[in-house]
This record gives C-alpha cells, structure tokens and sequence, in this order.
C-alpha cells in the first residue's frame, strides 16, 4: 500500500482505510525479522515487536466483538479474572513456542474481521461501557461503533510508533525503507528497499 491511506468518498470509508493503514503498520515493521529478532526487547521497555504484533491481534478483537454486538453487550467471559488477566499479560509476549510467521498470520486474519464489522456496523449504534472496570469511563452508559472505530485507529497507531523503535534498535531499519521492501516499492535516489545487512 501507498505511504499514507487514501483519499476517501465518504465517513465509513475514511474509517476503513485509515485502520487499515494502521494494521498494514505491523507487517512492514516485522519485515525480514527471524523469530529471535521478533522476540528481542531492545529497549528500556519489555515490549519485542512480536508481542505488538500479537497485541494487535487481541485487542482488534477485543473491540471488534463489542462493536459487533452493538447495541448489546457480547457475552460474558465465564473464566475465572486470574485466568483472564493471565491471557492478557500473554498478549504482550512471543512465547518461545510461537513464531512471527504465525502470530503474523494470526493479525492477518483479524484485521480482516475488524474490517468487516466496521464495514457493516451501524457507526451511531450504542457500545455498552462495562462499568466496574477502572480504565473506563464512569460516568458514561455508551460509546458509539464510531468512537470504537477511532479508539481502534488510537491504539493501533500508538503501538506502531513503539514497534518502530523497537524495530530501529534492533538492527536500525526505518518505516520507509521497510514499507518500500514489504510493499516492493521501486526505488528510488532517496527510498531504498530495507535489505538484511551485507546485501547489496
């Protein structure tokens, strides 16, 4: 895909494409990573880009559900809260068991079912705001599919810029050029396709 979303006729659209610019994100900063690289925490922080991509996944889905839903609530999960936070600490880590070739396969699917529920959802529709949750709002009974749109492009976006500079600090390659190598961009003077170290 281009360097930025397209332009686009209409709200949903705009929406669309914009999300989908957001999830595109996560395969070209993992491009050309082997599993070990994808699992490295080069930063200060504990986050490899192999648990961003997984992340991406999860919390797609997460929201996904809730919009899907709308104007109900999506059924509760019947686990026990240890078992459940236990999964959501897991979201941020690429067990020694998984591999970015899967966890990558895994995002593709997912975006493809965010995209379809936002491409059929009424955007006015209510989401019921869980209460009891402490990162969530008190005092409102409601988002909308819109605002759950808008969250999803937040938090995408966010955790893009953290694989960015996870992906910079572990072998020092950039946005552009791995876009143009994932995308197979021509090249030009001043945007070269990223290369493993040593090739040409």
């Amino acid at each position: 895909m281009p360097g930025m979303p397209p332009p686009a006729a209409d709200e949903r659209q705009t929406l669309l494409e914009f999300l989908a610019f957001q999830q595109n994100a996560f395969f070209a900063v993992a491009h050309g990573l082997t599993d070990e690289q994808a699992r490295a925490t080069p930063s200060v922080s504990t986050l490899s880009v192999g648990g961003l991509v997984k992340h991406a996944a999860g919390v797609q889905k997460g929201w996904a559900d809730r919009a899907a839903h709308a104007p109900a609530a999506p059924p509760p999960d019947p686990r026990p809260m240890e078992e459940q936070m236990a999964e959501y600490a897991d979201q941020y880590v690429m067990r020694e068991d998984e591999t970015l070739a899967g966890l990558l396969e895994a995002l593709k699917a997912q975006n493809a079912e965010t995209l379809r529920v936002f491409a059929e959802q009424d955007l006015d529709a209510a989401v019921p705001v869980p209460h009891g949750v402490p990162w969530f709002p008190q005092d409102i009974d409601n988002w909308s599919v819109r605002w759950v749109a808008m969250h999803l492009i937040e938090e995408l976006s966010r955790h893009a810029g953290h694989a960015d500079i996870i992906r910079e600090s572990i072998d020092r390659a950039t946005m552009y050029e791995l876009m143009a190598a994932e995308e197979q961009w021509p090249e030009t003077d001043w945007i070269k396709r990223w290369r493993p170290a040593g090739q040409a």
